[in-house]
């Protein structure tokens, strides 16, 4: 792979050893949400490194409020069909609600789930000190585990609502969670929803990639849902989240343009048809 890590395709795909590489070149990257083989490859080959397939398909594929609600059964295609629509990003698949809180046992039988059945390269899971057990062992039998702290939405009823976290004395804990992630096995952690100090604080603090979201400019890396950056999802997008296009109104203004030539009589015209 050349030294950088966001660029063209290589003959392989990205592996956590390249994420620890760049933290140690200081070099920044992207990770985008995805969910379906299409946009995976389009993703790809723009030359992103990573991509997560979200339990934010409870809301963005699934029609869901929330992530709560979201299956193994229903993540496992979708992380299927990103693999299989990638040839160099590692793909990062969530473990949803339910599926590891248990015990470590019953994460280590989910994330197995996805490994077999999906070909997903990592797994991640949400929360700091409690979840610790669980990521030794998912690590401890080969399983790349992605750590995630900060607004952990699979806890929003407990937060009473999408807050800011990490204020105050619980900067210190989420700085020692980031910590003993690390030590656990973790090859990196996602920094949601938390002041910009606290996450530059973090990434000083730990020796693996922080991924930040709602986390200030000074993590290793940035994630974004693809739907909320190119303009997709609809109402008020979250404070953190940049529109680098318009697809809502693109796509509008296309469907009803097709829509009205069918209407019309005028498509399909004589340069689509077969004789």
């Amino acid at each position: 792979m050349s030294e950088s890590l966001y660029g063209p395709a290589t003959g392989r795909r990205v592996t956590t050893k390249d994420l620890a590489a760049a933290k140690e070149r200081g070099e920044k990257w992207p990770m985008i949400t995805a969910y379906d083989a299409l946009t995976a490859g389009l993703f790809d080959a723009a030359g992103i490194p990573v991509m997560l397939v979200g339990d934010s398909a409870a809301m963005v594929v699934y029609g869901h409020d929330s992530t709560i609600p979201v299956t193994v059964d229903e993540l496992i295609p979708l992380v299927a069909a990103v693999v299989r629509g990638s040839h160099r990003a590692m793909v990062v698949a969530d473990l949803p609600f339910g599926s590891y809180q248990e015990s470590p046992q019953q994460a280590l039988a989910t994330a197995t789930r996805f490994m077999k059945k999906s070909g997903a390269h990592a797994v991640k899971l949400e929360g700091g000190e409690r979840v610790l057990p669980h990521v030794e062992l998912l690590t401890s039998a080969g399983i790349p585990v992605m750590a995630h702290l900060g607004l952990t939405p699979q806890s929003v009823h407990q937060f009473g609502g999408y807050k800011v976290q990490g204020r105050g004395e619980a900067g210190q804990r989420l700085i020692l969670d980031a910590k003993h992630m690390g030590q656990a096995g973790a090859f990196a952690t996602v920094l949601e929803v938390v002041p910009a100090d606290l996450a530059e604080a973090v990434t000083r603090a730990v020796s693996i990639p922080t991924i930040g979201i709602g986390a200030g400019p000074h993590t290793d890396a940035q994630v974004l849902v693809w739907q909320d950056m190119m303009g997709l999802t609809p109402g008020k997008a979250p404070k953190f989240v940049k529109q680098y296009a318009d697809l809502r109104s693109i796509m509008t203004d296309a469907v009803r343009t097709w829509a009205g030539e069918v209407v019309a009589g005028s498509y399909p015209g004589p340069e689509h048809e077969y004789h």
